[in-house]
């Protein structure tokens, strides 16, 4: 079977994405009018056709690239420059995003003789919501009013609501014409006549600012260079923090540095956490709660700025009070916040959306987390109001049937049906493939339960609150005991997805268990079994582990929840293999990862691939229908699984790591440049020696190394088949 390497997620279009704002173009960098093409801002479609003409001749780019994560260059031959005397003559379209979107157009000649050239755009705006556009906008009919303004040579494309006198919605585009000559307007086209001098250029900027509620966000400038606006200094701060890999491994180097790549340039640039990534591009580009929080945790390793910042968002965002529509209640986190015309119509709750039991849960883990890696008790005193109303939001109103177990309720109409970590409609399946009713109590949520007991109490225990911490952590040695007698699955080694409506268990092994693994809630003489069942033939595919089983009725390879691999799914779990000491499935589960990647353009990880098993009839696995790529947490997940190799632990307040690498003969050395524990920064070289053992060299600021396996492998190690 021959190599597969280069898979392209959504072949047919390109993508630039900055802070809210995206750009969808065909391969050859145009805007046609074809779904989901367009200029978007704050989940708003702005441009959704731009047609260029040339002296009448709508001409085509013969190369586009992506310059960066915010910039794209199209090079366009419009006259033989293979004629002699040369008559070449050239287009370039070079596109700029920021908060607006500045596009060159610029004519190039190397012929002998001057050329008169008539440059014509047409301009539409239909103001679609990306989750129209995503899925072929056919509904809402938006009058769009046109306004040209000869003083500026601006043309305003406005959202005109059908009764003026009750405007719907305040928004518009408005496109400047920066030419050097006059500039004339037709319904939607911009006309001017450019002069091209012998072996000179002339050019002109569309400049398209978005302007909502009266604020107009402004369009960056002509340059390659990094914006200045808060996305583009987020993502320089980034840059410029994140951890570099070396290895002789080029998948996994390769694999690194595309992830941190990507990483760095997905902050949101919102205060006040600039930091907060977006979950994904081309769609996904909004905050959501638990994404943020998740990329930036399983991401710590390469820099602490994005969790630090993540968690000041969602703090932020704590629920205040009991709204139905939008599923809030106090002390409930966000799930998501969009910005289209569907949520600030009403049409959805999704503007401000609390239909999340993970956010929460996650707040509390990874503030303890922060605390491990930073030594930072300041933010975690600012942060701590917030922590006080996750911790009473739990107490008082997400176990509403006081059985000891989370179970999340849907109250919105327009809300979200599953609410914890799989949050597709047909997620939670029982054993005969019908959907489960609410109210759930899904696994993965207990054990991010006990995770946020006992990290939460790390976090407040640092900043004076001792007794509180006490009792948290005897809340969570309570739930550990509770949760095993009610979950466990002896016939199958595994945990229930789920308990039903009913208190019964919800019968499907899924993914949830490398979850469970990773919060530490699985007894350690039950791991060794659960983490054989995870990859047993019906969970991993070979490229990683399903979400669901493929022996289950209700199994589909390309299924949201049901059946794809995730590559985020990877990173959590092989933290859990490496906590438990799991070797043997960690090194199976990091190749599984990094081969996969290999198969993918750039090296870059999608949302999800199918489950699809790793056999000579399936040379790559497909992709998602849906997936978002670059995606954040698959990003992330790498970041994670590199960590898990390591088994690095840190003690930031001590100055310490703990580590226990176990690097597989597939990866026979790494060096981490500039890791950040604390107020050190450091090198870290790791290099696999006979028999396995690693050598483990720091260079840099003094960070104390403790080379000591986790308590949960030492206990597990007797029940282990090694």
């Amino acid at each position: 079977m021959g190599a597969v390497r280069d898979v392209r997620v959504r072949p047919a279009l390109l993508y630039l994405a900055s802070g809210w704002s995206t750009l969808v173009t065909d391969v050859h960098g145009r805007i046609t009018g074809n779904d989901p093409q367009g200029f978007f801002a704050h989940n708003t479609r702005l441009l959704c056709r731009e047609r260029i003409t040339i002296d009448g001749r709508e001409p085509i780019a013969f190369h586009t690239a992506n310059v960066g994560a915010h910039a794209q260059l199209s090079y366009v031959e419009l006259a033989d420059g293979e004629k002699l005397p040369s008559e070449a003559f050239y287009l370039t379209i070079e596109r700029f995003l920021g908060e607006g979107l500045r596009t060159r157009l610029a004519l190039h000649s190397w012929a002998a003789a001057p050329r008169r050239v008539r440059v014509a755009v047409t301009l539409c705006a239909d103001f679609a919501d990306t989750q129209e556009a995503e899925r072929g906008y056919t509904g809402r009919h938006v009058e769009v009013r046109r306004e040209w303004h000869a003083e500026h040579d601006e043309l305003r494309l406005v959202y005109a609501s059908p009764n003026p006198e009750r405007p719907e919605l305040d928004r518009a585009v408005a496109i400047r014409v920066e030419a050097p000559a006059a500039v004339r307007c037709a319904g939607d086209t911009v006309e001017t006549t450019l002069t091209v001098e012998p072996h000179g250029s002339s050019f002109l900027d569309l400049v398209a600012e978005p302007v909502f509620d009266g604020h107009r966000m402004a369009a960056p400038p002509a340059s390659y260079a990094e914006t200045e606006d808060s996305a583009g200094r987020a993502r320089a701060t980034l840059a410029a923090e994140f951890t570099q890999l070396r290895s002789s491994n080029v998948d996994v180097a390769t694999t690194w540095t595309t992830a941190a790549n990507d990483l760095a340039n997905m902050p949101l640039g919102s205060p006040p956490g600039p930091a907060a990534p977006f979950a994904g591009v081309p769609f996904y580009q909004q905050f959501f709660g638990r994404d943020t929080l998740t990329i930036s945790w399983q991401a710590l390793l390469a820099g602490p700025t994005m969790l630090r910042d993540s968690l000041r968002i969602n703090a932020a965002h704590l629920g205040q009070r009991v709204d139905d529509w939008h599923d809030e209640e106090p002390g409930k986190l966000l799930h998501e916040a969009r910005h289209g015309p569907l949520s600030a119509l009403g049409a959805d709750p999704l503007g401000g959306y609390y239909g999340d039991w993970a956010a929460p849960l996650d707040f509390l883990v990874f503030l303890g987390q922060y605390l491990a890696w930073t030594g930072d008790r300041a933010t975690i005193r600012e942060l701590r109001p917030a922590a006080h109303g996750v911790l009473d939001w739990l107490a008082h109103r997400a176990d509403q049937d006081g059985d000891g177990f989370l179970e999340y309720h849907r109250r919105s109409p327009g809300g979200v049906k599953n609410q914890g970590w799989k949050d597709s409609a047909t997620a939670i399946v029982d054993e005969h493939g019908g959907v489960v009713d609410n109210p759930i109590a899904t696994s993965e949520l207990q054990g991010y339960h006990y995770a946020a007991l006992r990290h939460g109490a790390f976090a407040l225990a640092a900043v004076g609150e001792r007794s509180r911490a006490a009792a948290m952590v005897a809340r969570a040695i309570r739930l550990r005991r509770r949760f095993h007698s009610a979950y466990w699955m002896p016939e199958h080694h595994s945990y229930a997805q789920a308990l039903g409506p009913d208190g019964r268990q919800v019968r499907s092994v899924s993914s949830n268990d490398g979850h469970l693994l990773a919060t530490g809630i699985v007894p350690h003489r039950y791991a060794p079994a659960l983490a054989r069942r995870l990859f047993a033939d019906d969970m991993f595919s070979g490229w990683g582990l399903r979400t669901l089983s493929s022996d289950h009725p209700a199994y589909n390879p390309f299924s949201y929840h049901r059946g794809t691999v995730w590559p985020v799914d990877a990173g959590t779990t092989a933290l859990g293999l490496a906590r438990y000491g799991c070797v043997r499935e960690l090194h199976r589960l990091a190749e599984a990862t990094f081969s996969a990647a290999a198969l993918f353009e750039g090296h870059r990880l999608p949302e999800a691939i199918s489950g699809l098993p790793r056999d000579a009839a399936h040379p790559h696995p497909g992709v998602h229908p849906q997936a978002c790529s670059p995606q954040g947490w698959s990003a992330s997940a790498v970041i994670a699984i590199v960590q898990a190799l390591l088994v690095l632990r840190p003690i930031a307040p001590l100055g310490a790591i703990l580590v226990d690498p176990r690097l597989p003969d597939w990866l026979p050395d790494l060096e981490l440049v500039g890791v950040r524990v604390g107020d050190a920064t450091f090198d870290l070289a790791v290099r696999r020696e006979a028999g396995g053992r690693a050598s483990v060299r720091t260079r840099g600021d003094h960070i104390t190394v403790i080379r000591q396996p986790t308590l949960l492998s030492r206990l597990s190690y007797q029940f282990l088949d090694r």
